[in-house]
């Protein structure tokens, strides 16, 4: 069988996080959206899951990312930290596909939902603390696990470097 590899490249915009650190440092993880989209499978279903998308020759996967946020969702974010890859088999068409999909953590910049790309059914706001219970797959959510275990220190950051959420 002839085996195929392909690449892309996605992630999470997040938005609120300098806005979600209280007194003393602490931080409200209720307080800190991330822009997921749903798409509807084979029976109907609607499954959520991080924006992602094919990565063009020559293009780094920050970028790529950066693009395919925007396609899928119609908003603007910056990739500023890595968060982790999947890779997985499947068959399509009679071709055996290896797929690697990386994953990183987009600082919300600009723009409004809009949900035009074909492929995606809805796109919404979800907050950090109801992330897990939201993404439909297993490999997803382990990477939601690193993204909200090591959030409280980025958002720190960000307010310590007076980062505020573009409104």
């Amino acid at each position: 069988m002839e085996t195929r590899d392909e690449t892309s490249a996605g992630g999470l915009v997040v938005s609120g996080m300098a806005e979600a650190v209280g007194p003393g440092g602490k931080v409200d993880m209720s307080r800190i959206y991330v822009a997921l989209i749903g798409r509807l499978d084979r029976r109907g279903r609607l499954l959520w899951s991080m924006p992602k998308g094919h990565v063009e020759n020559g293009e780094h996967q920050w970028k790529t990312a950066e693009r395919e946020v925007w396609e899928e969702t119609g908003i603007t974010g910056e990739a500023f930290d890595t968060l982790g890859t999947i890779d997985y088999w499947f068959v399509s068409d009679g071709v055996r596909i290896h797929k690697t999909v990386h994953h990183n953590l987009l600082r919300y910049v600009d723009g409004v939902f809009n949900d035009e790309d074909p492929e995606v059914t809805e796109v919404a706001w979800v907050p950090m603390s109801e992330l897990m219970e939201h993404l439909a797959y297993a490999d997803e959510r382990k990477l939601a696990r690193i993204a909200c275990d090591r959030m409280p220190d980025l958002a720190r950051k960000e307010a310590q470097a007076g980062r505020a959420t573009p409104r």
